[in-house]
């Protein structure tokens, strides 16, 4: 199973891959025809950015600019986790990937062989897997059927929690959490208290 993966991922195709929150389409971030293929099969509409999922804190620098200097204790407390972190995007990111926009989303999920995929083939898109408009994936069996693809995936439904990712803009000052998931605001405070985060 893992081979048929990794050529896939290797061949610019989507795989079906669990996170600690639901199920991510992944594939090869800086191969436009993978980008392209994953917006097809959700047929999502192309000014809708995609976040990188990447495995280390370097590769957040490299595609990312005019970092905080908390980051650094952020991502060391809560990833990998729940959270997409949204930073100033550097001239690194492909215009296929956050359509054109100044800004990019960037995830570290928590399953250890996504993980290890990111790792090896990264950066990686990986939005959830579903129809644009449509429920998140968290069960392999319905995301299976609602493509009628012959997409290779890891099934592992024990592991989602079902819950979104917190979505904190670091973009901007102060700080803005976007969603609130799993990560609360206190949680973020607590951990990085000079940071400052706007009251929504």
């Amino acid at each position: 199973m893992m081979d048929k993966i990794e050529n896939a991922l290797k061949e610019g195709r989507a795989v079906i891959l669990p996170t600690e929150t639901v199920y991510g389409l992944f594939a090869r971030a800086l191969d436009e025809q993978a980008v392209n293929h994953v917006y097809a099969l959700k047929k999502r509409p192309r000014d809708k950015a995609l976040n990188l999922n990447v495995a280390r804190f370097e590769d957040i620098l490299t595609y990312s600019k005019n970092q905080p200097p908390y980051l650094k204790k952020l991502v060391d407390h809560f990833l990998p986790g729940p959270l997409t972190l949204i930073l100033s995007a550097s001239h690194r990111v492909p215009f296929w990937v956050n359509s054109g926009m100044k800004t990019v989303g960037f995830r570290m999920p928590s399953h250890p062989i996504t993980l290890d995929l990111i790792r090896k083939y990264g950066p990686l898109i990986g939005p959830s897997a579903n129809l644009s408009g449509t429920e998140s994936g968290k069960e392999f069996a319905k995301i299976k059927a609602q493509f009628l693809s012959d997409l290779q995936g890891i099934k592992d439904d024990q592991a989602l929690t079902g819950v979104d990712s917190t979505i904190l803009d670091l973009s901007c000052w102060p700080a803005r959490i976007l969603r609130q998931g799993r990560i609360t605001r206190q949680d973020i405070l607590s951990a990085i208290p000079e940071i400052e985060l706007d009251e929504y």
